[in-house]
């Protein structure tokens, strides 16, 4: 049941369908998390047998709270972002009661429940985590998205002990030199301009409010408890000021903590955590399986015979009609298919160019051919005469040659106007 990554994972079978996705290609497993109005379980692709998990929002939950539009949202961000250290989606889909977002497996358990168990993280696995996560926030940094929920909650571990960021429901892509200015995010975790903002005594705030929260989660991980009032040596990435505050990864290589660090290693995933979360058990609590299983009133288990009951007693409606069309139906394996051709498109486009050019170079070099001077063609002399020459042509040939008169008497011209001139020399 190990973690697979974007870099990693191999579905031949989707890769090559062009079918859309949908519940009954899964088989649920067993549940492992639980949200505010949404649940994750371990599932198997039918076929695949690929292991993945399975976020899933009631859909009258998110429409009865106001929620909707922060899981439209948060499909649509998560579609166009990849990642080593993000939980990457790979399918999205809905029902006539759900909406699904199926992503990366990771088994290790979040960063939340090994603090609950007082694991203690030494200053070498901090080191790391910050790096990993930093790498992430750059990437986000880069592709112009703001998190505003990075707490140890929403990092996943792998079977590894690799940290992925999850969560996307409050993250928000801002534009060119834009601003954001809601109050969102987790109190304890929240950057102070944050608050600031809310209080109108700033205009907005941008990327460096997810750097505070690692911050934050770098502190708790050594201290188990989080650093308020703040008294720490890490005073760069709890800096109150945004400008002066830590916020991308080349300042993070330059600390004196992280400079040996190879942020190439990092990247690939060479560098072996130093904590790695226990194999013998899945790292989540036990009792989300026993209430998915007896008090939840729609257990997934059940979803199949469910629904159709209700199609059948609904045989004239449609299902598709009930679709929230803002919520998009996305499959990864059909967007590297779509890229992958994209670039050998590319590429034969660019070799076509080439035959092309080197074949108009061929061609034309074959019609021109060498260029040749023509010979020169000798006056007659200017004493001859025009008539003696023409006969003594026509007595070699059987038929009659006309005789060009002009020709000669243009020729015996320029003859005359060179005699003068050498006359003319002479005196």
């Amino acid at each position: 049941m190990g973690a697979h990554n974007s870099s990693t994972r191999s579905d031949t079978n989707l890769y090559n369908n062009n079918d859309d996705v949908n519940f009954d290609h899964f088989q649920i497993l067993r549940a492992i998390g639980k949200g505010s109005f949404g649940k994750v379980c371990i599932v198997q692709k039918r076929g695949s047998g690929v292991l993945y998990a399975m976020k899933y929002v009631s859909r009258s939950a998110c429409e009865s709270r106001g929620a909707l539009g922060g899981v439209i949202k948060e499909v649509e961000l998560l579609a166009s972002l990849e990642h080593p250290f993000l939980v990457n989606l790979w399918f999205s889909f809905q029902d006539e009661e759900d909406l699904f977002m199926v992503c990366d497996l990771l088994t290790g358990g979040d960063l939340r429940y090994h603090l609950q168990n007082r694991v203690e993280f030494s200053e070498e696995s901090v080191a790391l985590l910050v790096c990993e996560l930093g790498s992430a926030l750059d990437y986000l940094q880069n592709q112009r998205v703001v998190h505003r929920d990075v707490k140890p909650d929403n990092i996943l571990l792998d079977s590894c002990g690799h940290a992925h960021l999850t969560d996307f429901n409050i993250a928000t892509r801002l534009a060119k030199d834009g601003l954001a200015c809601s109050m969102s995010g987790t109190k304890p975790y929240m950057a102070p301009e944050v608050f600031m903002c809310a209080l109108d005594e700033l205009a907005g705030y941008t990327f460096p409010v997810d750097w505070w929260s690692l911050g934050v989660v770098a502190y708790e991980m050594r201290a188990n408890i989080r650093p308020f009032p703040i008294h720490s040596n890490t005073a760069m990435l709890l800096c109150v000021h945004p400008g002066a505050r830590m916020s991308s990864q080349h300042e993070l290589q330059q600390t004196p903590l992280l400079r040996h660090i190879d942020f190439s290693k990092v990247l690939k995933k060479q560098i072996k955590p130093s904590f790695k979360p226990p194999e013998d058990h899945l790292n989540c609590d036990p009792c989300l399986e026993l209430e998915e299983m007896i008090i939840e009133t729609r257990p997934l288990h059940k979803k199949k015979k469910r629904l159709a009951k209700q199609r059948s007693a609904q045989k004239d409606s449609d299902p598709e009609r009930v679709w929230i069309k803002e919520y998009i139906a996305y499959n990864r394996f059909k967007e590297l298919k779509r890229k992958d051709m994209e670039r050998k498109e590319t590429e034969w486009e660019r070799e076509l160019q080439e035959a092309m050019a080197n074949s108009v170079v061929t061609s034309l070099t074959s019609i021109a051919g060498p260029i040749s001077t023509p010979a020169k063609q000798e006056l007659p002399k200017c004493n001859t005469n025009a008539e003696t020459v023409n006969s003594s042509n026509a007595a070699k040939s059987k038929t009659p040659i006309k005789t060009n008169t002009s020709r000669f008497r243009f020729e015996l011209n320029i003859c005359t106007k060179d005699a003068n001139k050498r006359h003319q020399a002479s005196k």
